[in-house]
């Protein structure tokens, strides 16, 4: 019996490193349990709202179905799909876009801190995206939607767009709750510990990417920014010391207190030769099955296409009620009926 359906999603722009793992799909791995209903989109058509190279793209989103799958989502117990193989996503989102206030948009922190970086080459897609988003979540009227601290806006704008169609338009639509990630959420940059670790962020020192071989990972942490200290403490007013005792502690589940006492009297370069060897061996199972799911694209794209078959009648569903609500509409075309006249023709 299915008691909780959970939502989430993850863009396919940029290479997945550990914040994303440790943050998201590591979690939504453990979600998929007896009783839990998860819908899992790599949503391909949010990367587009900034340039991206369409045959790199396709690459990266067949790249990241491989990790997920590697990292042990199951699409016996998970539908996994690509945003874009079910255009429900998109219509709901128009038709949302039409009782969103232009306001609720123009304050969302995102759109400011990116636009305020493109300028000149921000789209009407860039600003509407939330949108979009809440469309994604709100299709598959999900009860709970897995978010770091820094997307909880955007669950609240879908929840404030989902209540004001309910308001408007009678009851149609779940409000969802989040379901804020533990600690691994706010994994820093390596090369600048005051910023979140980001996919988009340039510099080879950044990110440890998921795909990295062992010899680039423990180049990379042999660089991270510590300070002039000598001690190994989670003091947050420390954080590039802070932030490699997080990695440590997400990846050995070890309490503080144990980790501090392991590395007292230590230097900084044995606190990160540990925290490299354990970031190596924790990622060695997923690039191994991952390497095994990317010589064989045909595969993935199967499996992307039967997770968006079984998404597409919880999609036509809701869309077919939220079109009735606003009057939208006349009688649906038989998409099957349409094609053999015309082939008749």
């Amino acid at each position: 019996m299915v008691t909780t359906r959970i939502f989430s999603g993850i863009q396919p722009s940029g290479d997945l490193h550990i914040g994303n793992y440790l943050g998201a799909v590591r979690h939504w791995v453990a979600l998929q349990q007896p009783g839990a209903e998860c819908f899992y989109c790599i949503v391909d058509l949010h990367a587009i709202t900034v340039p991206q190279e369409p045959a790199r793209l396709r690459a990266r989103t067949r790249e990241v179905l491989a990790i997920l799958l590697a990292a042990g989502i199951d699409p016996s117990r998970s539908t996994l799909f690509a945003q874009s193989q079910v255009p429900r996503h998109t219509e709901l989102a128009w038709l949302l876009n039409c009782i969103t206030p232009y306001g609720w948009l123009g304050r969302m922190t995102q759109f400011k801190g990116k636009s305020a970086a493109q300028r000149e080459q921000v789209t009407a897609g860039l600003f509407a995206y939330p949108v979009l988003m809440a469309a994604d979540i709100l299709l598959y009227r999900a009860d709970q939607v897995p978010v770091g601290e820094d997307q909880q806006q955007h669950l609240e704008l879908a929840r404030d767009i989902a209540a004001r169609f309910n308001r408007l338009h009678g009851e149609t639509f779940t409000l969802p709750e989040p379901r804020v990630t533990p600690a691994g959420a706010r994994i820093r940059g390596l090369d600048d510990p005051a910023k979140k670790m980001s996919k988009s962020a340039a510099g080879s020192g950044h990110a440890i990417n998921l795909l990295d071989p062992p010899e680039v990972i423990r180049r990379k942490f042999q660089r991270a920014t510590t300070d002039s200290l000598a001690d190994a403490r989670f003091d947050e007013r420390r954080p590039g010391v802070f932030n490699l005792l997080a990695i440590y502690e997400a990846f050995t589940g070890e309490s503080r207190e144990a980790i501090e006492a392991r590395f007292a009297g230590k230097g900084y370069g044995e606190l990160k030769r540990a925290v490299a060897d354990v970031t190596v061996e924790a990622l060695r199972p997923l690039r191994e099955r991952h390497a095994t799911y990317a010589q064989d694209p045909a595969q993935l794209d199967a499996i992307a296409r039967l997770g968006a078959e079984k998404a597409l009648p919880i999609a036509e569903a809701t869309v077919s009620a939220v079109k009735e609500r606003m009057d939208v509409g006349l009688a649906a075309v038989n998409t099957d009926e349409r094609v053999r006249r015309n082939r008749a023709v």
